[in-house]
This record gives structure tokens, C-alpha cells and sequence, in this order.
């Protein structure tokens, strides 16, 4: 296990490096103008004002030329400046991820949890009404609109009867805490502010159950399918020959042989959900990686669009490793081979 990890260790940098020469070709090759983004429109016309950004900025070199810069510097962990907010892009990407991660995680424990279940449910009575709900449920997860479920929730929870609180991770009147973690929840419970961190929770729920709810409806499709495979194999049969509780037949033998391919498409879900969820981050004015993303290209700020495109790359890389090396405490056999 050790050699393997090492492996894929020693793989990962050029795999990144892959991924950040094609992203760099592409912020390279658009339309767009970045000196938009830099320059005002008035002064777009004064070729002094123009020249002196371009070499401000490094743009009056050659393609190979600020390539052969850009990742220099990225080994030293320098992304650039973004052109927006004239802040390093590592620093605004750093102050943003956990955000973004606080988000993702929640949304997980509450769709994984729940699809789980539901997949269980619906393959342990097959065609039945429980089956027929939850196939609905999952359905309707993953079908409906993001922000139109998530404007949805928010007009009926917050709006119409003021149960939960509107966008944002904290209210407005409360002071926020020190940043230990970056995760608003958890930096509130450490600073002792009960007020703060019920607050942190009840902002917390609506965008992770939009989220979670798109999860919750991949996960239930999977494991029913996988379910009503492995009920049919003749272990099973044999199981409850013996004489073994239908908790233990599902839970030890069923559920425990299809962990595999639900690990991969949780594996596959939280990286995704790190640079995808755009969505439920600008419905809910979440101050994540999404929003940073969607920000950074309608400005064309290209120091900050290679540098999502390298955390979001980095997050599949290492998701992948963590679900092949869960994989081995999964299933006995994957160990085996």
C-alpha cells in the first residue's frame, strides 16, 4: 500500500502540471481582452497607460515567456495577482476554501446519509410504495434546478414563515470569529459564542440540504441498483440460511460488497462539488470557490481562473487517492489483488 501511495504521489505533479499548461493555453486563446480587467475604459485609449500595464502585469511578453514564469513561480506556491482584487490569488483561494469545503462537507454527511438509506429502503422492498416514494425522492433531487430549488427554499423557510436565515454564512449584526479553522461553525464553538454558532448552523442548513439533495438522489440511484444485484447472489441465500437477521444479511454482507461503487461516486461527488457548486453559492451569497470562479471569469482575471482550475484539478487528484486506498479497507479482494 505504501509503494502504491507513493506511486500516485509521484505522479501527481505532472498530472497538475497537465492540467495547468492546458489551463493556461486556454485563458491564452479566448476573445477576451484581460487588460479590461486591469485598465479602464477611458484609459484604454492612452497607449502610455496601456504599454506600462502590460509590462506591469507581464503581458508584452512572449506566450513560452510567461509560461515558463507562471510555473516558476507556481512551485514556490506564488498563483499570481489577480487583476480584481490586486491580492495574490493563493491568498483569496485560501481565504475562500474553507468556505467552500464547510459547505461541501455538510452537503455530503446529509446526502450520503440519506441516499444511503433510501437506496436501502427502496432495494429492500422493491416496487413496493417505500420503492416508489424513494425512486421520486431521488428523481426529484436530481432533476429539479439548483437555484430554483434553493430560491425556492429560501422564499419558504426564510421569506414566508422567518424559520432560517437568508444568504450568508453569519448574520450581519453579530460579530464574526476568530479564523482558526475557516469554517464559521466550528471557529464560533471555539471562541465560546453559543449565539454566533446557532447561527453559523441555521445559515449553514439551507444551502447544504439544496446541495446534499442533489447528492442524496445520485447515491439512492446507486445503491438500490447495486442492491438488487447482490440480494439476488447466492451468499445471501446462504446468509440467511444459516439463520442470520435480515440487519446483519444487509448491512454485513449486501451493503459491505457494494461499498466500491458508491465510494467512487462519493469520491468523484466532493471533488466536483468543490469548483461546482456555483450554483448554491451565488443563490445563498456564499463566499466560496464557486463564486470566486464565477467572479474571476466575467472579468477575465486569468491569474485567478488558473488558480481554481489547479485547486479544483488537485481536489480530483486527491480524492482519487483517498477512494482507491478506502477501496482497500472496503473490500477485502481489492487488498488481496
Amino acid at each position: 500500500m505504501l509503494n502504491y501511495i507513493m506511486r500516485r504521489a509521484v505522479a501527481m505533479p505532472f498530472i497538475l502540471l497537465g492540467i495547468v499548461t492546458l489551463a493556461f493555453l486556454l485563458t491564452t486563446i479566448t476573445k477576451g481582452d484581460p487588460l479590461t480587467a486591469i485598465v479602464s475604459e477611458r484609459q484604454m485609449n492612452n497607449p502610455e497607460i496601456v504599454a506600462a500595464a502590460k509590462a506591469r502585469w507581464g503581458l508584452d511578453r512572449s506566450l513560452p515567456e510567461r509560461y515558463v514564469i507562471y510555473v516558476a513561480n507556481l512551485v514556490t506556491g506564488d498563483m499570481g495577482t489577480s487583476f480584481v482584487t490586486r491580492r495574490p490569488v493563493s491568498r483569496d483561494i485560501a481565504a475562500r476554501l474553507p468556505a467552500t469545503l464547510e459547505l461541501v462537507i455538510a452537503a455530503m454527511a446529509i446526502g450520503s446519509t440519506t441516499g444511503i438509506l433510501l437506496g436501502l429502503l427502496a432495494a429492500y422492498y422493491r416496487d413496493s410504495v417505500i420503492d416508489q416514494t424513494a425512486r421520486l425522492f431521488s428523481l426529484f433531487g436530481s432533476s429539479v434546478p439548483i437555484f430554483w430549488l434553493g430560491l425556492a427554499l429560501l422564499f419558504v423557510f426564510s421569506v414566508h414563515y422567518h424559520l432560517l436565515p437568508g444568504p450568508g454564512r453569519l448574520d450581519a449584526r453579530l460579530t464574526p470569529p476568530p479564523s482558526l479553522t475557516g469554517f464559521m461553525v466550528v471557529d464560533t464553538l471555539l471562541a465560546g459564542n453559543p449565539a454566533a454558532f446557532k447561527d453559523a448552523l441555521l445559515h449553514l442548513i439551507l444551502p447544504s440540504l439544496v446541495l446534499g439533495w442533489t447528492v442524496a438522489g445520485s447515491i439512492s440511484r446507486i445503491v438500490r441498483a447495486n442492491m438488487l444485484e447482490i440480494m439476488e447472489r447466492e451468499f445471501i441465500l446462504t446468509a440467511r440460511a444459516k439463520g442470520a437477521g435480515e440487519l446483519r444479511v444487509v448491512f454485513r454482507h449486501a451493503l459491505r460488497n457494494i461499498l466500491v461503487p458508491v465510494l467512487t461516486v462519493l469520491g468523484y461527488t466532493f471533488a466536483y462539488l468543490i469548483t461546482g457548486a456555483v450554483l448554491t453559492e451565488a443563490v445563498f451569497g456564499w463566499p466560496g470557490i464557486g463564486s470566486y470562479a464565477v467572479i474571476a471569469a466575467r472579468s477575465l482575471d486569468f491569474p485567478a481562473i488558473i488558480g481554481v482550475t489547479i485547486v479544483g484539478g488537485m481536489m480530483f487528484l486527491i480524492t482519487n487517492l483517498l477512494t482507491d486506498i478506502a477501496y482497500v479497507f472496503a473490500n477485502p479482494r481489492v487488498r488481496l489483488n
